[in-house]
């Protein structure tokens, strides 16, 4: 392959990577429920406006890259070619020679500047993001299990402590304390748009500030593989305006709904008579069990296993005849109903509202 055909395919390479940089950059932009670069709240737009000045500066050191090697190639091509094993000595321009030796002293003192200037952006970034803070605050503990969030919003009164699983729900522009802990392995706590990343270690727990400013629906995710349903360990953030999460927390506060058609209390016969009652609680009932999610109001939130289906009564109804079906591994197990047994169970799952 000749000189000026392989300075021709490096130029091709540098313009495809090029479009390729573009192309990524136009993907980055799309907006979602998921979306470091859609964020809702103030921690998160930390990191954004962070995201977005390193990739300002890398994306323009790339261009500066780029114009200095077509410029090198061009400027090469103008040479006189000299053949290899060939003794012929160019002349040499010690003008030329000076430039050079000055250009590429200033740009490592810029790189160096560069470099500086990322690290006290960064630095700058990580004190805003931990100086949110306050003192009559909500306080929320978030627990990993394998595979599904257990969430207790804590209060100094017993009775007013709320336990709920895999859906949070927070005030519209208020700081809210995520005291976090782990069951049984490594997880991490991620909601891109409210905040970064928190590992969950057991027998170290440890505390994350978030803010929602927007109201909306914010999906999170377990961050860490945690097992072979990792990726199924979702969670929902519901941001609303302070009158409406006081009567969401109203309600959760409140005991389950008592059954009132014969077929519902069939199926609360059937719940408590049956592995169901081992594993979940209901408040109200004597079920008290704490392996699984508490099932208190389970029909107010909008996915079921943590995340994996949506709340449906046709998905609800597989979920619990074979969960291991729609995820493998999971702590609970098959249940072999009549199909009595199901429509009445499901009657009563559905009305605990």
């Amino acid at each position: 392959m000749s000189r000026r055909a392989r300075e021709h395919k490096a130029w091709r390479f540098n313009v495809g990577a090029g479009v390729i940089l573009l192309m990524l950059f136009a993907a980055s932009g799309c907006r979602g429920s998921q979306n470091v670069l859609n964020p809702g709240g103030s921690q998160a737009s930390h990191i954004s406006n962070l995201w977005w000045f390193y990739f300002w500066i890398t994306v323009s050191i790339y261009c500066l890259v780029l114009i200095f090697l077509i410029s090198a190639i061009i400027r090469t091509t103008r040479k006189p070619f000299v053949p290899a094993g060939s003794r012929e000595v160019l002349p040499t321009n010690s003008d030329e020679e000076r430039r050079k030796t000055i250009f590429i002293g200033a740009a490592i003192g810029l790189s160096l500047a560069t470099l500086f200037v990322l690290f006290l952006a960064d630095l700058f970034t990580g004190r805003s993001l931990h100086s949110l803070r306050a003192a009559d605050a909500l306080t929320i503990k978030v627990t990993g299990h394998q595979w599904w969030w257990e969430a207790v919003y804590e209060d100094q009164v017993a009775s007013n402590q709320v336990t709920t699983a895999n859906e949070i729900h927070l005030p519209v522009g208020k700081p809210v304390q995520i005291k976090l802990a782990s069951h049984d392995v490594i997880h991490s706590f991620w909601v891109p748009n409210l905040h970064g990343k928190k590992d969950l270690i057991p027998g170290h727990p440890t505390t994350l500030w978030i803010q929602a400013d927007k109201a909306g629906v914010y999906r999170g995710q377990c961050a860490e593989f945690c097992g072979h349903q990792h990726a199924h360990m979702r969670l929902l953030v519901v941001a609303e305006d302070e009158e409406y999460f006081q009567q969401w927390l109203s309600r959760e506060r409140s005991n389950a709904h008592i059954p009132e058609t014969e077929n519902q209390i069939h199926g609360e016969k059937v719940f408590l008579q049956t592995t169901c009652v081992m594993c979940h609680a209901i408040q109200g009932t004597v079920a008290n069990g704490k392996v699984g999610p508490n099932l208190t109001h389970v029909a107010n939130r909008r996915m079921l296993a943590a995340g994996r289906i949506p709340n449906a009564r046709g998905y609800l109804a597989g979920w619990i005849l074979d969960p291991q079906h729609l995820k493998p591994g999971v702590q609970m197990p098959q249940h072999n109903l009549s199909s009595d047994q199901l429509q009445a169970l499901l009657d009563y799952l559905e009305s605990l509202n």
